[in-house]
């Protein structure tokens, strides 16, 4: 297939594509969904979901995606706090769900495709449409194509992690035309989507990049192969079978990729691709070398957030040049590193990253002004990141303002830690954090996944670091677990390591 959508065995051609979203926009505008109203999609890598989006925007109505990791009480305040008009949900997840599926709005049903059951485990008695509850086929099919002028898509409405804390639905004014043009004009820059390409979408869809790089594939008129859940394997399988030339991709996948052996790496042909992006987390320095080496130039990196959009952007040749940045701002983006008096610091100099797009429509956090009013300061926001810019300025990060260390007066950066162990062998994941310390106020800890068989040590680990790292960098306190609480994306839910140590401490620094 040329261009459209592709899921395991199943295809769908652009045309096809577009005639099933303006039927759901039809379906949508008869269950009241109008302008500026949010549709829930609590759905995996899927085609109804972008169907779904794809009519929502027709509508000039936000698409929601929501984690489907997510049970009852997320889900619930989720759908309640975007004041969804209608919820579109894959078969499975209805029990996990239980009492948070709405009785008084629509509630569509995707049954779970063979692909998706074979990737995320899920038994055929619970893929179909149950009892008495309509099916997102039967949806599709009792609606006539939309037939009116479409709406100008309102951006978005997307919720946060909620790594740290609850989610914020992030909301993005509608753009007028002109802004519209301007960003997609940005997306042309950063995401490298200038026509027709052949891309995979191995991240999760619900996260805000994926979803914006997966519609702009798809309006770009190319192909998108969706894996249903990453593999490393897989993915290197799909982009020799597709001849794929534009992937989006995290750190996480990299390194999951990087430890596939040699032998299954050169079987793979990968020479088709031409522009390869990643984002979402810090990559290790050793590992995007690594990635470099391994398929060519073809590798660039953005820094965004869901709020601020882009930030920065770097090729492969900018950052060989610079090691370790994630770039410098492209045209109309602007950056300040400001201290805790909000004063701009010195070049090298670490501080909090404020950024402003001149051309971005503003957002806020859906229901919550006074929040969205914490993050501004002299019209820039902030994500809470840690940063300097060098001479030349490329930005480099550190680590997240809350996650940041005070060790006995000292500030120390988990995701530097972080980086020198994932890559030690037999390191499956591994999350660093601060817990309460009696001597020095608070001291690092490391909480480190094994791959399975590997039978890892903390003095192994702290070995292996103090070969790496200044020893007052080494965590204090190493703990084995047999799994950590990681999203799709390669975003660790830290907060639920961390409170259990601060819980009975009176503080929460």
């Amino acid at each position: 297939m040329q261009a459209g959508l592709v899921s395991g065995d199943r295809a769908l051609s652009l045309q096809e594509l577009r005639l099933r979203a303006l039927r759901a926009a039809r379906g949508f505008d008869a269950l009241g969904v109008g302008r500026g109203d949010a549709v829930a999609l609590m759905l995996r890598n899927d085609f109804p979901l972008l169907e779904a989006s794809l009519a929502a925007g027709d509508l000039g109505a936000y698409a929601t995606p929501v984690n489907f990791h997510y049970r009852a009480d997320e889900t619930a305040y989720i759908l309640k706090d975007c004041g969804a008009k209608a919820l579109v949900i894959h078969a499975d997840l209805i029990p996990r769900i239980g009492a948070a599926l709405p009785a008084d709005i629509p509630v569509l049903v995707v049954p779970a495709p063979p692909e998706v059951r074979a990737a995320h485990g899920v038994p055929p008695e619970q893929a179909a449409v149950p009892p008495g509850m309509t099916g997102w086929e039967d949806f599709l099919a009792a609606h006539a194509p939309w037939d009116r002028p479409p709406q100008l898509p309102p951006a978005s409405l997307i919720y946060t992690s909620g790594t740290t804390g609850r989610p914020k639905g992030v909301r993005r004014l509608p753009p007028t035309p002109e802004q519209y043009a301007l960003v997609n004009r940005m997306r042309v820059l950063v995401f490298g989507i200038d026509g027709p390409v052949r891309s995979v979408m191995a991240a999760p869809l619900y996260h805000t990049a994926p979803n914006a790089y997966g519609l702009s594939v798809l309006r770009e008129g190319g192909l998108l192969v969706l894996q249903p859940r990453f593999d490393p394997e897989d993915l290197l399988r799909l982009i020799e079978r597709h001849r794929i030339t534009h992937l989006y991709l995290v750190p996480t996948m990299f390194v999951r990729l990087l430890k596939l052996p040699e032998a299954v790496r050169r079987r793979y042909d990968v020479s088709s691709l031409r522009f390869v992006l990643h984002a979402a987390a810090p990559c290790p320095p050793d590992v995007k070398r690594a990635m470099i080496a391994w398929w060519g130039p073809v590798i660039n990196e953005f820094y965004a957030s869901t709020e601020a959009a882009t930030v920065t952007f770097v090729t492969s040749e900018e950052w060989l040049r610079h090691p370790g940045t994630v770039g410098r701002p492209p045209p109309d983006v602007e950056v300040r590193i400001l201290d805790d008096r909000k004063q701009p610091v010195p070049p090298g100099t670490p501080g909090e990253v404020y950024s402003r797009h001149r051309h971005m429509p503003d957002f806020t956090y859906h229901g919550q002004e006074e929040r969205r009013r914490e993050v501004e300061h002299d019209g820039l926001i902030t994500s809470g990141d840690v940063g300097y810019v060098d001479a030349d300025g490329y930005l480099y990060l550190c680590d997240r303002k809350r996650d940041m260390v005070i060790s006995g007066g000292v500030n120390l950066y988990p995701a530097e830690v972080e980086h020198a162990l994932i890559t030690m062998p037999g390191v499956q994941d591994c999350a660093c954090f601060g817990i309460p310390d009696d001597d020095l106020g608070e001291a690092m800890m490391a909480v480190v996944q094994a791959e399975d068989g590997v039978d890892l040590t903390a003095e192994a680990i702290r070995a292996w670091l103090r070969a790496r790292l200044a020893g007052l960098k080494v965590p204090k306190r190493i703990e084995l677990r047999d799994s950590l609480p990681r999203e799709d994306s390669g975003k660790i839910f830290k907060r639920k390591l961390r409170e259990p140590y601060w819980r009975d401490a009176g503080r929460a620094i």
